[in-house]
């Protein structure tokens, strides 16, 4: 049974107050029945005054049991309520034998208590009411289809906010990209290096160099417009639990002040992670600087890496809610990991795995979008399919660049809004769990007497 304050537990007492069997009050008289003195042996009259026994009483040995065949006009009784208790039986309260209070059972035509009996619920014992729903989540446990959908509705619901700053963010980054590909980064010497077996090793070296630089400056590039839209969507679906839209100004307004701890935050997990793999592959490199033997080397950096990339998922899972915490709770860096670790530890393989699948949803939508511009781009830049399948390094100049970067405009703006959404839910739904955070969330939704009868976990969530 739920031991929720404000639910009542079944077999409740009679609507008299008192548990059947127990003694009556010391100013009501005791009735004297026939199971107190034998029938053959003189005793009190049964019409005497004091006596609440009917003067016509059954002869000795002829009362049955409810279960037992009903008496001749007597009407059968019902039967019994269906699986699931999910309705009253007809006529009033459960049996329906004719118990005190009329026809319908204990308290009158509704069965125990006021009318309804335990059908006052809505139907009956069909379950505890729902939770209240202010905004586009439930407030309690979620299941993994309810913070999914969740993500998608905020989407949907405030479309023009969600989709407004997803765009936004995704042209300004994408212009960004297209221009430092296409006037900084377009050299076809150092193309020309990497696809030349005779290369020398200067060349390699600095081709490869380059090659990194323009990687990461484009890798910088998209992160900061990341961070700026997680930013924005966290508290634009933090407003959403609450069924409160807001404006891109006012998300702005909101997130300003912890933009620039949500760009350390992402940089600090950033080196943590890189220190980490360079740790696993620390033995490799040592044992290569001393002219050990290839085939060892080869394996200690295999499994040096593999360790290094098993501590590190396992790491960025356990932090995998700062991001919201930082934004919603305005924690420091530092802090923000700390309340990340809390609220994940116990449930690692749950936020892993929920976290696993939105990536998956993500990253499926985001090819529907890409692959096929890029393919139109490759066809109409004059390399076609087989040369842009054959030598991806190739120059395909302005045309291929802006057709693909619309591409990538369009997927990243449907997948900013799920990323964020499922992070910002997770968080919200851990600290449900731990924290009780529904209770806050609906004082803060107006939801009026909201605590009495909420619901506990979501099975199977």
């Amino acid at each position: 049974m739920n031991d929720t304050p404000g639910w009542a537990s079944p077999g409740s007492a009679p609507s008299d107050g008192r548990e059947p069997g127990a003694s009556a009050p010391a100013d009501r008289p005791v009735p004297a029945g026939p199971a107190e003195q034998p029938a053959d042996q003189p005793g009190q009259d049964p019409q005497g005054p004091g006596s609440q026994w009917s003067k016509e009483q059954p002869p000795p040995g002829q009362w049955s049991t409810p279960t037992g065949a009903p008496a001749p006009g007597q009407a059968p009784p019902p039967p019994p309520p269906g699986p699931g208790w999910g309705g009253r039986p007809p006529g009033g309260g459960y049996g329906g034998y004719g118990g005190p209070g009329g026809p319908g059972g204990y308290g009158g035509p509704g069965g125990y208590g006021p009318p309804g009996g335990y059908g006052a619920w809505g139907g009956g014992w069909g379950g505890p009411p729902p939770a209240a729903k202010p905004g586009v989540i439930p407030l309690r446990p979620l299941g993994v289809g309810e913070i999914l959908d969740g993500a998608v509705s905020t989407m949907r619901t405030y479309w023009r906010t969600v989709l407004g700053i997803s765009l936004t963010v995704a042209v300004v980054t994408e212009v960004a990209v297209i221009l430092l590909q296409g006037l900084v980064l377009n050299d076809t010497e150092t193309t020309d290096a990497l696809n030349d077996p005779s290369a020398s090793l200067t060349e390699i070296s600095r081709a490869a160099g380059e090659v990194m630089l323009s990687s990461g400056a484009v890798l910088l590039i998209t992160l900061v417009g990341t961070i700026i839209a997680t930013a924005l969507l966290t508290t634009v679906t933090s407003r959403a639990v609450l069924g409160k839209s807001v404006t891109i100004g006012e998300a702005w307004r909101d997130a300003r002040p912890q933009v620039l701890k949500l760009f350390g935050l992402i940089l600090l997990t950033g080196l943590i992670a890189v220190g980490i793999l360079l740790v696993g592959a620390l033995p490799g490199i040592v044992v290569a600087i001393a002219g050990g033997p290839a085939g060892a080397i080869a394996a200690l950096l295999i499994v040096g890496i593999l360790a290094g990339v098993v501590v590190t998922v396992w790491l960025m899972v356990r932090f995998s809610l700062a991001s919201p915490a930082l934004m919603l709770e305005k924690q420091s860096i530092t802090k923000s990991l700390g309340r990340s670790t809390k609220l994940v530890r116990g449930s690692w393989w749950r936020v892993f795995g929920i976290q696993f699948l939105a990536s998956i949803i993500a990253n499926i939508v985001s090819s529907l979008a890409v692959v096929p511009f890029t393919l139109v781009g490759a066809y109409v830049g004059g390399h076609g399919l087989t040369g842009f399948l054959e030598n991806t390094n190739a120059d395909y100049g302005w045309t291929f660049l802006i057709i693909t970067g619309i591409g990538s405009v369009i997927g990243s703006m449907l997948t900013f809004p799920i990323n964020a959404g499922v992070t910002v839910l997770l968080y919200i739904d851990q600290r449900i769990r731990r924290e009780a955070l529904d209770l806050e969330l609906a004082r803060a939704a107006g939801v009026e007497n909201y605590g009495a009868g909420t619901p506990g976990t979501v099975p199977g969530s």
